[in-house]
């Protein structure tokens, strides 16, 4: 594994979690891993579980760290080749890149979709320009179309405490005011596609996601049909792929205590932050059958992994 990019850049997903499993264990086993090792993490979007489970998992491993917010810190990037740089851009990606990898060990990038212009967005600009110029490992910490640690601490959380052999899992799509990324739908679907779950996707009509995201994985349109007998249930909202960048507050999708009736007595998952009384009632967030804080603490472990992951190839 040159760069954790995506969920495809976890080769055997068994493996990964038994290991991040035994990272859970014992978190200082491989204290000295990182001695004398840089990890520089670069954000051009707010964050907070993200930022600080990478930096935990870093100082596990005994990595030190270097963090730089573009949004008020760094120069504008240019990511396109050839151009003349004659506007807003002040320093071109294949200076950028090159340099910070003179500086730094491994480097992780947070950079969203910007939700104008899907093309653009799911060039993937940031992450594949740093991927391309840099001379060390790139992490995806949350990319335009993608959270792949994400994913793996979800995926982590449902083997922890699935009570099934092969659990119902369902993914809902859930109401919000404002305009959110499919980065971390796509990802928890795509890996979700890795494991052995009875998986199912739920979403009023123009909320589909990728047909390439989705495959065959099932989709319902009527949420109460696909939470039935869930065993988990994964809540979040995600703004359309067709008519790029809607969102709405027009469907009665909150998850309810009632609707949670429906399910097997299910755990609730989300990756946080949540909206309470829009994405999630009170009621069900607060619940004994609430993962989220559980699952927050997963980042630590996931992020370790692909860390170790990378270090063991230096």
């Amino acid at each position: 594994m040159k760069h954790f990019f995506s969920v495809e850049d976890i080769d055997n997903s068994e493996q990964w979690i038994a290991e991040a499993m035994q990272l859970k264990k014992s978190p200082l086993a491989h204290k000295t891993l990182g001695t004398h090792k840089t990890l520089g993490m670069l954000f051009f979007n707010p964050s907070l579980r993200t930022r600080l489970s990478t930096q935990k998992a870093a100082l596990n491993l005994g990595m030190e760290i270097m963090i730089m917010n573009f949004s008020g810190e760094g120069w504008t990037l240019e990511f396109e080749d050839g151009i003349i740089m004659d506007q807003g851009s002040s320093e071109h990606i294949k200076e950028a890149a090159q340099v910070v990898s003179q500086y730094c060990d491994v480097l992780a990038i947070r950079s969203f979709a910007e939700l104008k212009d899907r093309e653009e967005d799911y060039k993937e600009k940031v992450l594949q320009g740093f991927m391309k110029y840099a001379t060390i490992p790139v992490i995806n910490m949350e990319s335009a179309t993608g959270h792949p640690l994400q994913a793996l601490t979800d995926a982590l959380t449902i083997v922890e405490h699935k009570t099934e052999t092969r659990p119902r899992v369902v993914l809902t799509w859930a109401p919000h005011p404002k305009a959110l990324p499919q980065a971390v739908a796509n990802s928890f679907v795509a890996m979700m596609q890795k494991l052995d779950v009875d998986f199912a996707v739920t979403h009023p009509k123009g909320f589909e996601l990728a047909n390439q995201i989705i495959k065959d994985t099932p989709v319902f349109y009527d949420q109460d049909k696909a939470l039935d007998q869930a065993d988990f249930v994964y809540v979040k909202n995600w703004s359309a792929y067709q008519d790029y960048g809607k969102t709405s507050l027009d469907f009665d999708w909150t998850l309810t205590k009632e609707k949670m009736k429906i399910t097997n007595e299910a755990f609730l998952m989300h990756c946080l932050p949540v909206r309470r009384n829009v994405v999630i009632a009170d009621a069900v967030l607060d619940s004994q059958q609430s993962l989220v804080i559980k699952q927050a603490l997963n980042r630590v472990y996931a992020a370790q992994l692909v860390l170790k992951k990378l270090l063991d190839k230096k």
